[in-house]
């Protein structure tokens, strides 16, 4: 039974090592999951910020995006 004993031992580091991997994937996904994708309407201030569109443009396209 002297082998036995070493099934267990092999068990129990293979449950504490994939515990281990387990919280770290867990734990990295979980913090880069957490920045939120950009909204529509901060992309358009971003635009209009950037000089890609104009007054006019901005403002008919967050009239259009605020009436949603």
């Amino acid at each position: 039974m002297v082998g036995f004993e070493h099934v267990w031992v092999l068990l129990i580091m293979v449950v504490f090592w994939g515990g281990v991997i387990g919280l770290l994937v867990w734990a990295v996904r979980r913090f880069t999951a957490s920045q939120k994708p950009d909204s529509a309407l901060t992309i358009l201030q971003e635009r209009f910020a950037r000089g890609e569109i104009d007054q006019q443009e901005y403002d008919q396209r967050k009239a259009a995006l605020l009436q949603r």
